[in-house]
Parts: structure tokens; C-alpha cells; sequence
């Protein structure tokens, strides 16, 4: 079992305070966006015995065990996340299996380096992921029906929305999605520039449901992507809430603190809220027009006190453990690899005490006994 030494990661979006006070040290000042812990080649987790990945690649089937190096190779197939949103990340969908590996393929055979501003897919996997709410934390998350977003539009009383309005009312569902999604990404800068200015003030003006929408503009004036926002479900996670986001659903986190997994990969297309590229054609491939609830997610019980958030996603299952005071230990062993997070309270797992923002690598079928009182996220791999 190792200690983890994690890196964060100071991304513009981040929280100055939200991190540090989980951690209970001194902020920076400076924004604090994500704590990885993981094995990604980006910022592996670092332990008494090297690198999380230097770990792995020594002995994957004793650190990883059989079973998951042969469902998914000799690698952590997971990663896992602390992420403080201070501002709106940007409004982004993910390819599913096939579309990343026809991507990377072809952007290889094109001869596009893999750091190029304009490279769409870093690698060959698919990057489903889950976020769960450690404080209250909104979002964005799939498409709402389109006479939900023709009334929230026409409610603007913004002329340049009127076709868009229009659209969304007189097609059917994947139709109408798709060709107001087109219309927005595809408009003159300069003129939605415009419309966003004059549908941000009316947002302003008009409160409630607006309100969201009017934050997103205020760190994004004249972006496309705050129409695009608009298209989408808000949420608001309660803490211990969860949100799964598949391939193809387009989404974005606004503002919160909350324990995030994923499949271990940076394959994003973008939609907006960022400055960053924008690769319309290929975006428009991957995005399911769906419209449908943000649905919502709650941890269901399962034996010896464990919460498991349930997904069809073999490369993570994420779940939690909610200890009282005075509880018996639980032992946590597993023939998988696993990652344990303490987010409250104090917890004592094998020989290591555990603060909120701590955690620790449990190879495969090695002993795990939690105890104290606190909450425990347990992050592993179902084969």
C-alpha cells in the first residue's frame, strides 16, 4: 500500500481556496483546479517507491492484478480527481471507443503532433467520467427538449434568437438540436458577439432561471458557447450527488468542489467557453442530439456500508464509504487495484492516518482495513 504524493494542477478555471481548505492549508492565491491521483503520464501520483506509474510498469499484474492487466492492459485504467471549479470549465462532449480510435488514427496518419493546438484526439480511448458533489456544485449536462429551450430563448425578447426560436419549434428533436447547435458554432464573430451581449443583459435583467447563463457570460463575454449553454440542463448537485456524462452528451461544471473519475485520457472536443480550438465539423460528428433529464445520480447501498455510484463503464466504479463514530473496521480488500480517498473526517487505512485530501494506492488483493470516522471514496475497476 503507498501513500500518494499528488500534483495540482493551477488551471485558470480553478478555485483559489476551495483545495487548500479541504486540505487545511494556506491558498496560494492562486487558482487550484484539480488534485490528480492516478497514474497519468501528465502528473503521476508519487510514492515511496517512484512514480504511480513507475510502480505499475515494474510489476503491472502485482500491482494491477491479473485480471485487469488482461481487460485492460498494463495500466491504471482510471483516474481519479478532486476538481474545484471557481469559474465555468468549457462546454465540451467526449468521443465514444470507436470514434477515438478512428480519430487518433487518423490524426496520426495525418502526421499531426500530438501537442498541436488544433489535435482533437491525444490517444486512442474513450474518456467517460463521473463527478460527484463534495459541496453544492452546478452544471451543465445533456440537451433540454427543445420547446423547453425555444420558451427560455424567446423569453430573452432578443431579435437575433427569434431563428433559432424558430427552429427549435418547427423540427423534430435531433433536427432542431443539431441545426441551432450548427447555427451558433457557424455564425459572424462579430454579430453573436452582439447577441450575446444583449442576451447576457437580459439574463441579468430577468434572474431565476437566467441567472446560470448570465454567470457563464460574465467570464465569457460574446462567446458562442454561452447560447450554446443555453440549450443545456442545469443542475445542481446536492453533496453526495453524482452526475455520469457518456460519450456524445455535451456538458460543462460551473462552479463547486467535487470527487471526479474518468477513463484515463484527454480526448475533448470543445463547443465554447474557452479559448482554445474549436473543431466544429468533427464536434458535430461526435454529439448525441438527444434531449433528455441531466439525470441525476444517488449512491446505492450495497453490503458492509459501501455507496456505489453505478455506470456501464468497466475502466472505474467509484464508491464511498460513510464511517460514524465508533464503527467497526471495514476491510476493503479487493482482487483489483484501488485508489482510497478521504474527503471528512479522520480514517486509518492499513498503517497510513488519512486527512481530507489524502489518499492511498492498494495494489491488487493486498489488505485494506479502513476505520475512524469520516468518508472514503474507493475508486477501482470492474472485470
Amino acid at each position: 500500500m503507498d501513500l500518494l504524493d499528488n500534483t495540482v494542477r493551477p488551471y485558470a478555471w480553478g478555485s483559489p481556496t476551495a483545495i487548500p481548505q479541504l486540505l487545511g492549508v494556506e491558498p496560494s492565491g492562486e487558482p487550484q483546479a484539480e488534485m490528480w491521483m492516478g497514474a497519468h503520464p501528465g502528473a503521476p501520483s508519487r510514492t515511496a517507491r517512484g512514480t504511480l506509474v513507475e510502480v505499475i510498469d515494474t510489476a503491472p499484474k502485482a500491482e494491477l492484478g491479473e485480471e485487469a492487466v488482461a481487460r485492460f492492459g498494463p495500466r491504471l485504467p482510471f483516474l481519479l480527481k478532486i476538481l474545484a471549479a471557481g469559474a465555468p470549465l468549457s462546454l465540451q462532449v467526449h468521443p465514444d471507443l470507436e470514434q477515438a480510435r478512428e480519430g487518433y488514427e487518423d490524426e496520426e496518419r495525418r502526421g499531426i503532433p500530438v501537442d498541436a493546438p488544433d489535435r482533437n484526439y491525444k490517444d486512442a480511448n474513450h474518456k467517460p467520467e463521473l463527478i460527484c458533489a463534495l459541496t453544492e456544485f452546478d452544471g451543465l449536462c445533456g440537451f433540454r427538449a427543445p420547446e423547453r429551450t425555444a420558451e427560455l430563448l424567446d423569453g430573452l425578447g432578443v431579435d437575433s434568437l427569434k431563428p433559432y426560436v424558430d427552429l427549435l419549434r418547427a423540427h423534430p428533436e435531433e433536427a432542431a438540436l443539431r441545426e441551432v447547435l450548427t447555427a451558433i458554432l457557424t455564425a459572424d464573430r462579430e454579430e453573436m458577439a452582439r447577441t450575446v451581449a444583449e442576451a447576457t443583459a437580459a439574463c441579468t435583467r430577468l434572474g431565476g432561471d437566467y441567472l446560470p447563463y448570465a454567470d457563464i457570460a460574465h467570464h465569457y463575454p460574446g462567446d458562442p458557447g454561452v447560447i450554446a449553454a443555453m440549450l443545456l440542463n442545469h443542475v445542481r448537485l446536492q453533496p453526495g450527488e453524482a452526475l455520469f456524462l457518456g460519450a456524445g452528451i455535451p456538458h460543462a461544471y460551473l462552479n463547486g468542489l467535487g470527487v471526479e473519475i474518468m477513463a484515463n485520457s484527454d480526448n475533448v472536443l470543445r463547443c465554447g467557453l474557452t479559448p482554445k480550438h474549436v473543431d466544429v465539423p468533427e464536434l458535430l460528428r461526435i454529439v448525441r442530439f438527444e434531449a433528455g433529464d441531466a439525470g441525476v445520480l444517488r449512491p446505492e447501498a450495497a453490503p458492509d456500508g459501501e455507496e456505489v455510484y453505478e455506470t456501464p463503464i468497466d475502466e472505474f466504479r467509484l464508491s464511498r464509504y460513510v464511517l460514524p463514530e465508533g464503527a467497526a473496521a471495514h476491510d476493503l480488500t479487493l482482487p483489483t487495484p484501488q485508489i482510497l480517498l478521504c474527503t471528512a473526517g479522520a480514517v486509518r487505512v492499513g498503517e497510513y492516518d488519512l486527512a481530507p485530501g489524502r489518499s492511498v494506492f492498494v495494489p491488487a488483493a493486498e489488505k485494506a482495513e479502513v476505520s475512524g470516522a469520516g468518508t472514503v471514496f474507493r475508486a477501482t475497476v470492474v472485470v
